[in-house]
């Protein structure tokens, strides 16, 4: 597994990291035991950085990833490098970044995750009602106190990290970032770059559009927010899935997946330190771990933006609802 410096800081992180946002119900029912063995094995393959939220179930991802985790946490804790978010209410309440609000979400998240200190903690998405004063002042006293490591955010823009950045560094940024899903590399990716911000990016499958996996009858479960999600449904839905046959047609020509490709190329852009893949199962986990050591040259690339061009550019979930 290859690993590398996440930004500014000094978490040693392998470039995969494992993310839990569907072990939190927004994507449908699961098997525990099947998720924790994934996790499990995703530690077996060297994956040591694990992503996860307040938000996913409101403490239910969180806890599932720190009783899946128990052993290292408990006696060999520099092993494993924790993130997490807060900053957004339950029941679609949309986001609270004030600095009462993330005091009380970090007490819960350590908690839930059932450790003393949090390596990296984000916020979740912007809130344009609390002055970023008050966000990033709340968040450095809470590195002060010892409680977290490093501040990351998520979802943010070129301006609201450089008012966050006024009262105290962006470590790391957490975008959305794909094929089908590229707006970050006009402004973000070359502000990232310049202030050594650790960029570690969320949905590089697409939220499964880029597994192979799905068809035009493919349909998705009523509590699975992609069941009401454009990305999903309709004429672009269908012209995306054309475009992912074209993609897997390209990467069986190198031996590998049409998912490994879109992590593969996800991992070779410049300013892009981690990609964070979902997995509910062993078999899952270790085909997106094995992304980490494709190699795509410059024909490739060129190629795949070539197939990529006839694409239809995608949005996602948000706290509000799904676009």
């Amino acid at each position: 597994m290859q690993t590398t410096i996440l930004g500014r800081t000094t978490l040693h992180v392998s470039r995969i990291a494992y993310g839990t946002w569907q072990l939190g119900g927004d994507w449908g029912s699961f098997d525990e035991d099947g998720a924790t063995s994934a996790i499990r094995h995703a530690l077996d393959l060297g994956i040591n950085f694990f992503d996860t939220a307040q938000g996913y179930g409101f403490g239910a991802s969180e806890r599932l990833l720190g009783k899946a985790l128990r052993k290292e946490i408990t006696h060999d804790r520099d092993s494993v490098v924790i993130a997490t978010k807060g900053g957004i209410l339950p029941n679609g309440g949309g986001r609270d970044a004030s600095a009462d609000y993330l005091r009380r979400g970090v007490e819960e998240s350590l908690r839930a995750l059932g450790v003393d200190t949090i390596d990296l903690y984000q916020v979740h998405w912007p809130d344009k009602k609390v002055p970023a004063e008050e966000t990033a002042g709340a968040l450095q006293e809470l590195v002060e106190a010892g409680k977290i490591r490093y501040v990351g955010v998520s979802n943010y823009d070129v301006r609201q990290m450089e008012e966050f950045s006024e009262v105290r560094p962006v470590d790391t940024l957490q975008p959305p970032y794909h094929l089908f899903r590229r707006g970050i590399e006009a402004d973000i990716l070359p502000y990232t770059r310049k202030h050594n911000i650790g960029v570690l990016t969320y949905s590089p499958l697409g939220s499964g559009l880029l597994t192979g996996r799905f068809d035009e009858s493919t349909t998705f479960e009523d509590d699975d927010w992609r069941s009401k999600a454009t990305a999903f449904t309709g004429e672009a839905f269908k012209r995306n899935l054309a475009v992912v046959r074209r993609l897997e047609e390209f990467a069986a020509e190198r031996g590998i997946s049409v998912s490994q490709l879109a992590i593969g190329w996800v991992l070779a852009q410049p300013g892009v330190d981690v990609a964070i893949v979902g997995a509910r199962s062993s078999a899952n986990i270790e085909a997106s771990a094995a992304a980490a050591d494709v190699k795509l040259s410059e024909n490739d690339l060129s190629r795949i933006d070539e197939i990529i061009a006839d694409g239809v550019p995608v949005e996602g979930a948000t706290p509000e609802g799904v676009l």
